[in-house]
């Protein structure tokens, strides 16, 4: 059976990643949102030198890569000159000056996915993509590459397409994972899929509903709740659809990173759950029925849940103070 941890990476595949996560810059959009123009891209951040990494970020999730019209303007806007911006540019690998496909497939050939049979999956890639690591389809919707690492070495062999990560991945799933791909990731028809269905979810601490009508993901309510990450306060909305894992933010949040969960009313901290049976991270615990709760992965990109039928939906124990 295919295994696919959606929608995005467990780890940041480089430093420069981890670093644009630390500071909170998007590498990618939602699909639902509209792109902005380069021009309302850089009068969002006012055309800061110091947002500039964030400017860029956008610039290529709007184009998947940068454009040399593009950078000239982030130039002017920030007073610098375009050598420096192409210096920039080029020093973080999540940056590319060459038109990428709308899937990027990342193959890890570590250390840990090598021995487990990496390079036939890639050698897979490569014969039903017609493609050589680093090329793009004439058609623009798949680029080829390999990496190091994907931080994810005990899943391995592990890819990475589009941001979706696939686990354990075997030469003879390879053309179901790129089917997946053309389709669109996103595109789960509850009406048609009995795993998938409707859930109200409560506050654990002070019982508010966390239902938000005006904001639908797949035509139901989303589920709002308060984050926080890299010390900036932000929204986001997941699917009120038990095993549909799609969300939303109201600022982009990097793929990858740990956000803390809070209720949007008594500003308690939705914490307690278990850890994700995906990924392992932090899992925030919401209360689904008085007799349930569900477990949602903090980690920005894991698709990774959990229904609990025993736990009653009441708050985490709180350990007593120490002496």
């Amino acid at each position: 059976m295919l295994q696919l941890l959606e929608p995005g990476f467990l780890r940041l595949v480089s430093l420069s990643r981890r670093y644009l996560a630390l500071r909170g810059i998007p590498m990618n959009t939602a699909p639902d949102q509209p792109a902005l123009s380069v021009e309302e891209i850089i009068r969002k951040y006012q055309g800061s030198y110091g947002d500039m990494l964030a400017m860029l970020a956008e610039i290529q999730a709007k184009y998947l890569y940068l454009p040399p019209d593009a950078l000239r303007q982030v130039a002017a806007a920030t007073g610098r000159s375009l050598t420096e911006i192409y210096g920039v540019a080029t020093f973080y690998k999540a940056f590319s000056l060459k038109p990428r496909g709308k899937n990027l497939v990342s193959v890890c050939l570590g250390t840990a996915c090598h021995v487990r049979g990496a390079p036939r999956v890639l050698e897979e890639f490569s014969r039903q993509l017609d493609l050589k690591p680093g090329e793009t389809s004439a058609d623009k919707e798949f680029t080829l590459e390999t990496v190091n690492c994907l931080g994810a070495c005990a899943l391995g062999p592990t890819v990475v397409v589009a941001g979706r990560y696939f686990r354990h991945v075997s030469t003879a799933q390879v053309p179901q994972i790129l089917e997946k791909a053309r389709q669109g990731f996103q595109n789960v028809d509850p009406a048609q899929d009995e795993r998938i269905f409707p859930l109200s979810l409560r506050c654990p601490h002070c019982r508010q509903t966390l239902m938000d009508p005006s904001h639908l993901i797949q035509g139901w309510p989303s589920l709002r709740v308060a984050v926080s990450f890299a010390g900036q306060k932000n929204t986001c909305w997941l699917s009120g659809l038990y095993g549909a894992g799609e969300r939303h933010e109201a600022k982009p949040i990097p793929e990858g990173s740990l956000p803390d969960f809070f209720c949007p009313y008594c500003a308690k901290e939705l914490a307690g759950g278990d850890d994700c049976p995906e990924c392992g991270a932090p899992m925030a615990r919401l209360s689904a029925n008085p007799c349930a709760t569900l477990g949602v992965c903090t980690r920005q990109g894991c698709p990774g849940h959990r229904l609990d039928l025993t736990a009653g939906g009441q708050p985490a124990p709180t350990a007593a103070p120490s002496d």
